[in-house]
């Protein structure tokens, strides 16, 4: 079941690079009867644009906007997606423009019958939005810490282990 799914995504990105055209590829996995399992992965990535205005209206793209990231400036869009997280198929898509936060999105990237969900510490605290999507579902976020709140070995350990899961979406956006 991989194989169609990297097949299309390396299609996509050879013949355009427009966002709408990866969103299609949830459509596609359901013409082809690509069964999804019970876990998600869910990530977003940044897709950068130029922030010029050289166009007939001299004016920027409106769904375009800067955000920061570490100490680096950047203005474009993000692509959130959620993945199967043991085929690796994008199962849904979402595009934003870059200044909205990861946590926003979740409840779209959710397909309804997870019974678990990774995700980077961007996610943390989402608890609600899971259990209105599927009461059962267990979340496997990052746990994270912060200046008064120092991580111990076990939430360290936890974390490395839920890392190995959620590496498979980094997969698809190295892909892309």
């Amino acid at each position: 079941m991989q194989a169609p799914a990297v097949n299309a995504v390396i299609y996509w990105r050879r013949t355009t690079s427009e966002l709408p055209c990866l969103m299609l590829l949830p459509s596609i996995w359901k013409q082809t009867a690509c069964k999804v399992s019970k876990g998600t992965i869910v990530d977003a990535t940044l897709i950068n644009a130029p922030t010029a205005t050289k166009n007939k209206s001299k004016t920027r793209d409106l769904d375009r906007h800067q955000t920061k990231q570490g100490k680096q400036w950047y203005f474009g869009m993000k692509a959130h997606i959620g993945v199967d997280s043991k085929t690796k198929l994008i199962h849904s898509v979402a595009a934003t423009p870059a200044h909205v936060h990861d946590s926003q999105v979740l409840g779209g990237l959710l397909h309804g019958e997870e019974t678990r969900l990774w995700g980077d510490s961007a996610y943390a605290g989402q608890q609600s939005v899971l259990k209105d999507n599927d009461p059962k579902a267990k979340d496997y976020t990052q746990v994270k810490g912060s200046r008064h709140r120092k991580l111990t070995e076990q939430d360290k350990a936890k974390n490395r282990h839920k890392s190995k899961v959620r590496a498979k979406v980094e997969h698809v956006f190295h892909i892309m």
